[in-house]
């Protein structure tokens, strides 16, 4: 989707949040894509705002946003003139500048003050620049009249604007976390979710700009003074003044600073994580940072990720009290206590230390693996866990499995052939079964392998946003180029075929182990002609049965790992049913009813593990994630076998989150230190 720039003053962004203050608008706005309704007759836009609303809500509940005992956020307007690098004029127009001071409860307040609709929030690391992001979309939606636009946070860290326009990620990101906004709008040429974007239904609060590689900001910055979307941008201190020197920055932005915390607050946070009895520990880490305050412990308890994690550390789960804090021999600096925090951070919500030990070293391996990618990024997504791998390894990975599992399948079906057909005995039956589905087996992982080679690194692994079933549903519709994928998986099918027949008439007697039912030309020829067939038929079948997700399915990884499964499993069922009555159809005019029905159970076996098995493995994404997630990487070592319930129950630990599709480390300090020091252990 090409992005439509506005000029230096064109301003567009205040009609989004005009519609969201004044009902009226909101239906100027929304009325091209409020005539589409999903679900119970509501609009896709007021469909979103409900399942964010109910995701952001849990999640509060999760992290503790809206506990009692939170760290109250504030934030000021910068000191630093260049951080503001637009004129005042095309921020506030021909009114004067407005008041931005405000804390974590009056954010979304403060954004309606401004008339751009562009809001950046600066802070150093660990400030609460995520948490304010987190706030503002649910104090948003709260709020949110129907029809308005819709807020959702998205992850910078995985934009490359050098390549993809800003509205094109948005709608990509939305359409991976919610698979049902990737149906087709009934106008053609959009999907939901591309016109939701394009409409300025969509309010993003872009998550981290700093997450952005150093080479790609110049790239971001202009894009996003470009693009005619209001947003709240997120970013560190640092890197944002870096990107932002000596130019004309964001236009249109207003900008605001993430406050340090005042002891008072940080101590009362502290206070009431810990049993009423350690309470009174902590009275004397305030004592000694109002005593000194440019000491270490007054800077590095100024920023509400460590005060969470010294919480963690030393408050109700810890094994030492508040008192540790205060070894000045110990923690010389701010930066020794925050990496002892740090550190010590998961063996205080793992507590054994065998199972600390574990977790460390598969957090540090997905900590990483994330920043070994081509482009650094903070998504955890479950369908490019082991793609670091080199491409050989993974592809050796893929080729195995699939030729392995169609190699038993293979075996096993000729042996009872061989026993009950022929008169050579059972030795003969289990030679003739090994080498055969040994050549079987090689040939298939090798078509497999080349077919994974081929496709890594395109759509074709990423996880689809439809689902096969057998209900009727008005928004199914056959694949774009359905016609030539089943022209190409015909071709290939029917290469593989006569591969297949080549070995069993050459090199199978070669080896002495003819059992004389190959048959004749007419034989030889039925086989490539039935795998052709049956492939095309598959393909066609399996586009037949696809359709769009329906809007009250979740977003979560879970949900979309469970989804992709079975797809997988209804491939692999499509596969047999097909196979099996080819086989049987064309069998009953030449062969016996017996003959004919074993040929169809034969036939529908090795379509399901040859075929359908090996499209999955090879052209799925819940393929890829089994062959290196499942098997590979827990089978070196690199990660638990029981992956999912490894990674849920680290964000029940808050080591990690759930952020739609995706998961993410807890915090992007806490994933550089495990990628950085995967061994480090805390001192007793």
């Amino acid at each position: 989707m090409a992005e439509r720039a506005t000029g230096g003053g064109e301003r567009r962004a205040p009609d989004v949040v005009n519609a969201h203050q004044h009902g009226s608008g909101t239906q100027v706005v929304a009325s091209s894509i409020g005539v589409v309704n999903i679900g119970a007759g509501r609009p896709p836009q007021d469909e979103l705002a409900a399942s964010v609303l109910l995701r952001r809500r849990d999640e509060q509940a999760q992290l503790g946003i809206r506990d009692r005992r939170r760290i109250q956020v504030r934030w000021t307007p910068p000191d630093d003139e260049q951080l503001a690098t637009d004129h005042p004029e095309l921020v506030w127009g021909d009114g004067p500048a407005r008041d931005l001071t405000g804390n974590l409860d009056e954010i979304a307040e403060v954004y309606e003050r401004i008339p751009t609709g562009r809001l950046v929030v600066l802070g150093r690391a660990g400030s609460g620049k995520s948490m304010l992001g987190a706030q503002f979309v649910l104090r948003w939606l709260e709020k949110r009249s129907a029809g308005a636009p819709v807020s959702e946070i998205f992850s910078l860290g995985s934009w490359n604007p050098a390549e993809v326009e800003l509205a094109h990620w948005l709608s990509d990101q939305l359409s991976r976390d919610r698979p049902w906004l990737a149906a087709a709008h009934p106008d053609g040429g959009m999907t939901l979710a591309e016109r939701l974007v394009s409409e300025r239904l969509v309010l993003p609060v872009l998550d981290g700009f700093d997450e952005i590689p150093e080479g790609l900001r110049d790239d971001a910055r202009k894009k996003l003074s470009a693009t005619w979307l209001p947003y709240v941008l997120t970013s560190r201190y640092d890197e944002y003044r870096k990107a932002v020197e000596d130019t004309t920055g964001l236009q249109g932005a207003a900008v605001v600073v993430l406050a340090d915390l005042p002891p008072d607050d940080s101590v009362r946070y502290l206070r009431f994580s810990s049993p009423q009895g350690a309470a009174a520990g902590w009275d004397t880490v305030l004592a000694d940072m109002r005593d000194n305050p440019e000491g270490p412990l007054r800077k590095a308890l100024s920023t509400p990720l460590m005060v969470a994690l010294a919480a963690a550390v030393h408050g109700e789960r810890g094994t030492s009290g508040p008192e540790t804090l205060l070894d000045s021999a110990e923690f010389p600096t701010p930066e020794r206590l925050e990496r002892h925090l740090l550190t010590a951070f998961l063996p205080s919500v793992y507590r054994r230390p065998s199972q600390a030990r574990r977790a460390r070293r598969w957090l540090a391996h997905l900590a990483d693996d994330l920043r070994r990618r081509e482009t650094p990024t903070p998504d955890l997504a479950w369908w490019e866990l082991g793609t670091t791998l080199p491409l050989r390894q993974r592809t050796a990975v893929i080729a195995f499995l699939a030729g392995l599992s169609f190699a038993v399948v293979t075996a096993v079906g000729n042996i009872p052939v061989d026993l009950v057909a022929t008169s050579h005995g059972l030795g003969f039956a289990l030679r003739r079964g090994l080498v055969v589905g040994t050549l079987h087996g090689l040939l298939l992982g090798a078509a497999c392998g080349f077919i994974y080679h081929r496709a890594s690194g395109n759509d074709a692994l990423k996880p689809s946003p439809i689902e096969i079933t057998l209900r009727r549903d008005a928004g199914r519709r056959l694949r774009e180029g359905l016609s030539s994928r089943i022209a190409v998986g015909s071709l290939v099918a029917l290469a593989g075929a006569v591969a297949i027949v080549a070995v069993d008439r050459s090199v199978v007697p070669w080896l002495g182990l003819d059992d004389g039912l190959g048959g004749g030309l007419v034989s030889a020829a039925q086989l490539p002609l039935i795998f052709g067939l049956g492939t095309g038929l598959v393909l066609a079948v399996t586009a037949w049965l696809e359709a769009p997700v329906d809007v009250d399915r979740s977003a979560s990884c879970v949900d979309l790992l469970r989804m992709n499964r079975r797809n997988v499993h209804a491939h692999i069922a499509v596969w047999a049913l097909v196979f099996g009555f080819i086989a049987w159809f064309g069998g009953s005019f030449t062969e016996t009813p017996l003959r004919s029905l074993q040929l169809g159970l034969v036939f529908g076996i090795e379509g399901a593990f040859g075929g359908g098995l090996g499209y999955g493995l090879c052209l799925t994404a819940w393929g890829q994630w089994i062959a290196l997630a499942r098997i590979w990487l827990p089978l070196t070592g690199r990660l638990p076998w029981r992956l999912v319930a490894f990674l849920e129950d680290a964000c029940e630990r808050r080591a990690l989150r759930r952020a739609g599709a995706v998961y993410q480390f807890r915090h992007a300090r806490l994933q550089d230190h495990l990628a950085e020091n995967p061994g480090t252990q805390p001192r007793p």
